[in-house]
């Protein structure tokens, strides 16, 4: 199986008031970057249009910007990645071991509709590979259907994002849905931890979820420990 990684990020730039900024959660790419890049894995990014994959402002800022988000900032060839993202049809899923879905608020708008990247998705798993999601990635699992018509999510334990964390943020008025709510009416085994904004991880066979921004280092940790034994 190769040895390649597929991180997929927003275009989106701002909620649906286009004053209001939001974009790419930075330290749910870079910790799991650094994860895969410990295990020797390859890496590409690719979003729903290629181009630029803008940035929340908000991961940009204390406490959310750890050391693994300044010194991406800090790296202009890593920011380079961020501005040259690939499209969907420059990929071909069977390069890829695993797919790994970002978070932000911004791919609430990018991710559930494109179908070319459930096609990678699909693809991706069917082969025997990793489908793996942090935080609001999850929505890019809401309707990805395998080749039998079956949802991907349908009957499977997963985690994201909860409404409980949209609340506590005081962003709930800006959702264009309840992404927990939407998981649940997929069939989805949706779970999720007992306090918010800690680290939770769900692995249903070869699909990884992380519930929070919290929980990306640990997600990539387990996808890196799968693709390790599948590997060999």
């Amino acid at each position: 199986m190769s040895k390649r990684i597929l991180h997929v990020v927003s275009n989106v730039a701002h909620y649906a008031d286009p004053a209001d900024p939001t974009g790419l959660w930075l330290s749910e790419l870079t910790h799991a970057w650094q994860v895969f890049a410990e295990h020797g894995f390859e890496q590409h990014i690719v979003s729903p249009k290629g181009g630029v994959s803008p940035l929340e402002p908000r991961s940009l800022k204390w406490p959310n910007a750890d050391a693994t988000t300044k010194a991406w900032l800090a790296d202009p060839p890593c920011m380079a990645l961020l501005e040259s993202t690939a499209r969907p049809e420059q990929i071909d899923p069977a390069d890829y071991a695993a797919i790994y879905f970002t978070g932000g608020h911004a791919v609430m708008w990018a991710f559930p509709d494109s179908e070319p990247l459930q096609r990678i998705s699909r693809d991706i798993y069917e082969r025997g590979g990793i489908v793996a999601s942090v935080c609001h990635g999850y929505c890019g699992l809401l309707n990805t259907r395998l080749s039998d018509g079956k949802r991907l999510v349908a009957g499977r334990r997963v985690t994201g994002f909860s409404w409980t964390e949209e609340i506590l943020a005081g962003v709930t008025r800006k959702m264009p849905y309840n992404a927990e709510e939407e998981m649940l009416r997929r069939g989805a085994r949706y779970e999720k931890a007992l306090l918010p904004f800690v680290s939770k991880v769900v692995v249903d066979e070869r699909l990884v979820t992380g519930q929070n921004p919290q929980s990306a280092k640990a997600t990539a940790v387990q996808v890196a420990g799968l693709l390790s034994r599948s590997i060999g």
